[in-house]
């Protein structure tokens, strides 16, 4: 494993525990994951991908609330990881936790239907 992937991984477990334990902010939703972290060879650049569970609005609060939290966030990861450079840090809704379930759920309709 190299090291970005490892600072990626690092990252992604800092920055559920700030998002879980650290932001008080009630437009964040209870269901809310990080799936991924992609950070760029020179560490200056993080997109964050977030899987988030409501309605269209408030997924679109809480995505609001992220980018006006960065720079609170920046500073948490500064102080709960070892790292010389801090990324910028962009957050990306992720729809694969929801296209899956609905997938799931067309696939085990599809079956039904075959069965009968």
């Amino acid at each position: 494993m190299d090291r970005i992937a490892r600072i990626s991984g690092e990252m992604k477990r800092v920055l559920s525990d700030i998002i879980r334990n650290d932001l008080k902010d009630p437009r964040i939703p209870v269901i809310t994951s990080i799936t991924n972290v992609k950070l760029t060879r020179d560490l200056k650049y993080a997109k964050v991908y977030v899987s988030l569970y409501g309605t269209e609005e408030e997924i679109n609060a809480a995505l609001d609330c992220f980018d006006k939290s960065k720079g609170f966030i920046r500073k948490m990861i500064g102080q709960k990881m070892t790292i010389r450079c801090l990324p910028e840090l962009t957050f990306i809704r992720d729809d694969s936790l929801e296209y899956g379930a609905y997938m799931s759920k067309r696939i085990t309709e599809l079956i039904g239907k075959d069965v009968e």
